[in-house]
């Protein structure tokens, strides 16, 4: 079983990806954009309108699969409760019985209808704007509903090993690719205002998956503190 991730380098696909390498699973890269000025493959639209990634196909017959889009999904945070469940042995996610498994899917919504939404807020202010003019007041509330929602996630995880308790799991896979998207340079707070986010961030840093999937990323960090 294969496979296919419409990606894109500072996207929410990075982070699908990191998942599939903890999971072991093989699978084949199809490069997009984020650039809505700039075209993307008709069948990453056929299958997400938006044009926004990730977008995950899979399936046994892979002519068939393109033709029909039956194996396929969008939103990260959806990917990501499927691929846990599909690899239950990559122990990446708690079982449906377990007592972690409601905070599981809690965070995992917070991040993306919440977390995900600050973000679009002050990246994208003219899809809550009114009017050009109107955009810079999206972009404040944008940064201050990120100190407000990482505040949330910083107090929940407490002194907690991991987002979940003393278990790593996708949603700390999910917590640091959020985090990669702050820029101080556009008025963000950074991960010191959030020491317990930060910890937890520093640590998935240094899994081998991550290491490979944010290499770009984590050079330019260091050479920015060089």
């Amino acid at each position: 079983m294969e496979y296919r991730l419409f990606y894109a380098p500072g996207s929410a696909a990075m982070g699908v990806r990191v998942m599939l390498e903890e999971i072991g699973a093989p699978y084949e890269l199809i490069q997009t954009t984020i650039d809505m000025d700039k075209p993307r493959p008709p069948e990453q639209l056929a299958i997400n309108p938006n044009g926004w990634v990730p977008v995950l196909t899979w399936g046994d017959d892979a002519d068939n699969e393109r033709a029909n889009n039956e194996c396929a999904m969008y939103e990260c945070a959806a990917i990501t409760v499927f691929l846990c469940d599909r690899h239950a042995e990559a122990n990446l996610a708690p079982g449906f019985d377990e007592p972690e498994r409601g905070l599981y899917l809690q965070t995992l919504v917070y991040f993306s209808n919440s977390v995900q939404n600050a973000f679009q807020l002050n990246y994208y202010p003219d899809r809550f704007a009114d009017t050009p003019a109107d955009e810079p007041s999206a972009q404040r509330r944008g940064i201050r509903r990120l100190r407000e929602t990482w505040s949330v996630i910083d107090d929940q995880i407490g002194d907690n090993e991991w987002v979940l308790g003393d278990r790593f799991s996708a949603v700390d896979i999910y917590l640091f690719m959020l985090t990669t998207w702050l820029n101080p340079a556009r008025g963000h707070p950074t991960t010191d205002e959030f020491p317990n986010v930060r910890r937890i961030a520093d640590a998935v840093m240094s899994r081998p998956s991550v290491q490979l999937v944010y290499a770009d990323w984590i050079a330019e960090q260091t050479e920015t503190k060089s």
